[in-house]
């Protein structure tokens, strides 16, 4: 898989590496010629180039990426080459940092950006999953509000605990799709059972977490 990068800074540059490891191509773009320390991630490609730029982006052969990260430290800047990127070259992943909280508002579909992620968001839940049990957590939002992330660890009085899964009439658009138990990550079958203190991961739409708090018996 080849991904484009914009913002070779710290996150950038991370984001680079892990992907380089898994075996994909990865290309870094970065306007600021102090950006651009090719020994800090010497099998990526690098391009000094404004990203927010048509002609920078035909550079980038941006058409030949199947995903584009939009990792600068400016908001504005990730907007722009998210709808770039989408409406432009047609890619068909598109993922945006959200640097200000008050701008999550801005990175949706409209403007090209298929997954957000907010760190202080993406904190703040992750501090709420460790700590919680029987709570409706979310994770993460695919396409800005179309489907969530979300978790639930079953508390011990849990309406659901010994159900099967396959006997649970989950809400419509929820999917189970894993169950963390005792260090182990399993693939939910119809015959699995609900045991109390498992970690439930769901991705569902926003408009049924509060059904689907309900039928968990959740806080």
């Amino acid at each position: 898989m080849r991904v484009a990068i914009a913002g070779a800074g710290a996150v950038g540059r991370s984001i680079a590496q892990e992907l380089l490891e898994n075996g994909h191509e990865v290309l870094l773009i970065d306007k600021s010629p102090k950006a651009i320390k090719v020994e800090m991630v010497p099998r990526a490609e690098w391009l000094l180039a404004d990203a927010c730029e048509i002609a920078s982006l035909d550079d980038a052969a941006l058409e030949r990426c199947q995903v584009v990260v939009a990792s600068t430290g400016d908001d504005k800047a990730n907007l722009v080459v998210s709808l770039l990127a989408k409406t432009e070259y047609g890619v068909p992943r598109v993922v945006a940092r959200i640097n200000h909280p008050k701008n999550e508002w801005l990175f949706n579909e409209s403007w090209g950006v298929d997954v957000a992620v907010s760190t202080p968001r993406l904190l703040s839940a992750l501090v709420e999953e460790a700590v919680s049990v029987g709570d409706l957590v979310r994770l993460m939002t695919f396409r800005q509000g179309e489907a969530n992330l979300v978790e639930l660890t079953l508390p011990e009085d849990a309406p659901l605990g010994g159900e099967r899964v396959g006997s649970v009439s989950w809400p419509r658009d929820t999917a189970l799709v894993a169950i963390l138990r005792e260090g182990r990550v399993l693939v939910p079958q119809p015959d699995d059972t609900l045991e109390p203190g498992d970690e439930l991961m769901f991705v569902a739409s926003q408009d049924v977490e509060d059904e689907l708090a309900a039928l968990l018996g959740a806080r």
